[in-house]
């Protein structure tokens, strides 16, 4: 009595009808109370980094290489779902209305290959579909442990997908039971299906009546899909594509700056100080696990999870509500940091950036975190004690070693190595950097960083006791204020001296100059020595010829690797020194290595609980079994170091700077 496209228009008009406003209220509406972010810059190349990220599935395959292949079941079911989203337009709401549509958009040949395409691949997810229900509820990977990753949407949505790959073969087999004809009777499964039903004796009449049972049941479940999106976690199929757009093309191992002079709040905690982008990231979570599972401080026990960071933060902005124009004196009715998100996880973060790397949808963890540990010091004046000592001297010894007895050049006492004041006109400023000037067991590093340098004649000097800590501890531990002091500071020291190039020995040093101090103006050629020293043997300046009999498993420091991309060339150095055997540690190296446990401050931060994460370095680099663990960070060495010892292995297992070896190498 009513044409089949009214009842089909009427349907889908209801369904995205509601789809669209609880997408507006419970998505954009909530999203944009965030404060202002610039992402608009550089659109081109958003644009094709979120195809590759999105429709390519870029990240999400990126472990495949690593022996993880659920990548390849997602991405199988993603390009399955999009292929058949076009096929619904298609073949059910144009066609719907108008019959002849496909034929004419496809020709009669494109109709039948496209419907053979859908009738194959419904069977390819099925069986994808049914491993990955095994994998997530039966087999039960690491990843998956967690109570978000078990939640009931992946099996409902699991549910609907198969229902979809069902009744689109039975849809087919029933249409050629039923003594159907054309392109769409011509495909593979269905046909064979059809074929079978009526050896069974289904009859034209019940194959009939089956086949529209089927056919609406597959627009059913299109779209109660369509209006149960919003309501769970697979809105990332739609948030994700959006936040890889808008992801930060900053250097990854910069934080954003914090403009001390306008801001309403210092950190975010409330919904309204964290920035549009961050409350995206809520919604683009897929909800994997990958980053909780990479993360150092979660995998030793700590209550850390960046998963639940951004879920919680998401479930805490929905449960309230919005909360009205922007107001710097509003309460909201729950707080963020009282029972939502412990302290205790913000302070376990460890800033490696293993949970960003991770990710298969950019969400930018580490800068919601540090923001949440900005208000708290700053806004709330509440730190870890630890924390708090560490800050204090900071400020009033521009250097976080409370209670050291050495100055800033002891370590160089005769070296003969120059200051800047006496050599103003020097080539390059080896910048020293706090613990190595000030912790005696990292001088040991910077006096061989000055004999690598006299070796190679490098025309350098020092800043001395002009030198001071560069910021980082300060504003990895949240004190954004006292970060820019001490940045300003040194910018205006160098720029005094005219200074052009920067090798540090610490990543964190490096990191700092390089990434982060181009946002106050201070813009120098920055290199770590790995870097420099690498380039200097590459031109002959230098050349080890002493034997050195050390089997090395290299740690790559997260500041220096996946902060910064130097992966390979501590490695080239250290393969130039003869005698030395290089061995890695396992797959948890380069981009996937594994914090020392100094990151985020965390030199001077105790550890909240769980299994020491320099222990857990530790037990890695002993089942290399190497005699020498190699690193090229003052932070790692004590770290492991520690490690070490606390295992009663330092008589038998050294740690080394590549710098050191390389040192010991030059002498005859």
């Amino acid at each position: 009595m009513v044409p089949l496209w009214v009842g089909v228009f009427v349907l889908l008009g209801l369904a995205l009808a509601v789809f669209h406003y609880a997408f507006y209220t419970r998505v954009v509406r909530l999203v944009l109370q965030g404060k202002t972010t610039a992402r608009f810059d550089r659109p081109m190349e958003r644009m094709w980094g979120a195809l590759a990220i999105s429709l390519g599935q870029q990240k999400v395959l990126q472990r495949v290489k690593y022996g993880d292949y659920a990548g390849i079941g997602h991405a199988t079911i993603f390009w399955g779902f999009l292929t058949f989203m076009l096929s619904y337009g298609i073949f059910i709401f144009v066609a719907s209305a108008k019959g002849g549509f496909p034929a004419w958009l496809l020709t009669e040949t494109g109709v039948r290959v496209y419907s053979s395409y859908l009738d194959i691949s419904s069977a390819v997810m099925l069986v994808v579909l049914v491993w990955a229900f095994v994998r997530r509820w039966v087999v039960k990977p690491s990843r998956l442990r967690f109570d978000l990753t078990r939640h009931s949407d992946a099996l409902i949505i699991v549910l609907l997908i198969t229902g979809l790959m069902i009744s689109t073969l039975l849809t087919h087999a029933f249409w050629v039971a039923q003594g159907g004809t054309g392109p769409e009777a011509d495909v593979y499964i269905g046909k064979a299906l059809g074929e079978l039903f009526m050896d069974w004796g289904v009859g034209i009449s019940a194959a009939n009546t089956l086949q529209g049972v089927f056919w609406w049941s597959h627009l059913s479940i299109i779209l109660i899909f369509t209006v149960y999106i919003p309501f769970t976690k697979h809105m990332h199929m739609f948030a994700a594509p959006v936040n890889a757009f808008f992801r930060s093309l900053e250097p990854k191992g910069a934080l954003p700056l914090m403009d001390l002079e306008n801001t309403e709040k210092f950190g975010a905690g409330r919904v309204q100080d964290f920035t549009w982008k961050q409350l995206l990231d809520g919604y683009a979570c897929a909800v994997c696990g990958r980053c909780s599972d990479a993360c150092p401080a979660n995998l030793t026990g700590k209550q850390l999870s960046p998963m639940h960071i951004v879920e919680n933060l998401k479930d805490h902005m929905v449960a309230i509500g919005h909360q009205g124009e922007r107001n710097a004196e509003h309460v909201e009715p729950t707080s963020i940091l009282d029972g939502v998100i412990s302290e205790t996880s913000i302070w376990d973060c460890l800033n490696c950036g293993a949970c960003m790397e991770e990710c298969p949808v950019t969400v930018e963890h580490v800068p919601t975190i540090m923001d949440m540990r900005r208000y708290l010091v700053l806004e709330e004046s509440r730190a870890p004690e630890s924390a708090m000592n560490a800050l204090l001297s900071l400020e009033q010894r521009g250097h976080p070693w409370r209670g050291t007895q050495y100055s800033r050049t002891d370590w160089a006492e005769g070296l003969d190595v120059p200051n800047l004041a006496e050599k103003p006109d020097a080539e390059v400023l080896f910048w020293v950097g706090c613990t190595p000037a000030l912790e005696q067991r990292s001088q040991a590093i910077a006096r061989s960083m000055a004999k690598v340098l006299k070796a190679a004649k490098v025309d350098f000097a020092i800043l001395g006791d002009e030198e001071t800590c560069t910021g980082d501890p300060a504003r990895r531990m949240g004190n954004e204020y006292l970060f820019q002091i001490l940045a300003a500071q040194n910018i205006e020291t160098m720029n005094g001296y005219n200074v052009k190039k920067v090798v540090t020995i610490c990543p964190h040093c490096f990191n700092t100059m390089k990434n982060e101090y181009p946002q106050l103006g201070g813009n120098f050629e920055v290199l770590h020595y790995s870097q420099f020293v690498d380039q200097l043997i590459g031109k002959g300046d230098i050349k080890p010829v002493k034997m050195m009999d050390v089997t090395m498993a290299y740690h790559d420091s997260c500041f220096l690797g996946r902060h910064n991309g130097v992966y390979d060339e501590p490695r080239k150095v250290a393969k130039a020194i003869p005698g030395l055997k290089l061995v890695e540690m396992g797959s948890r190296c380069r981009e996937r290595g594994f914090c020392c446990g100094a990151g985020g401050g965390h030199m001077w931060i105790e550890e909240s609980q769980g299994t020491r994460v320099n222990h857990a370095r530790t037990d890695q680099f002993l089942e290399t079994g190497a005699d020498t663990v190699g690193v090229s960070c003052p932070f790692c060495a004590q770290m492991i170091e520690e490690g070490v010892q606390a295992k009663g292995l330092d008589s038998e297992k050294q740690v080394k700077d590549v710098l050191e070896i390389l040192a010991d190498s030059l002498e005859l």
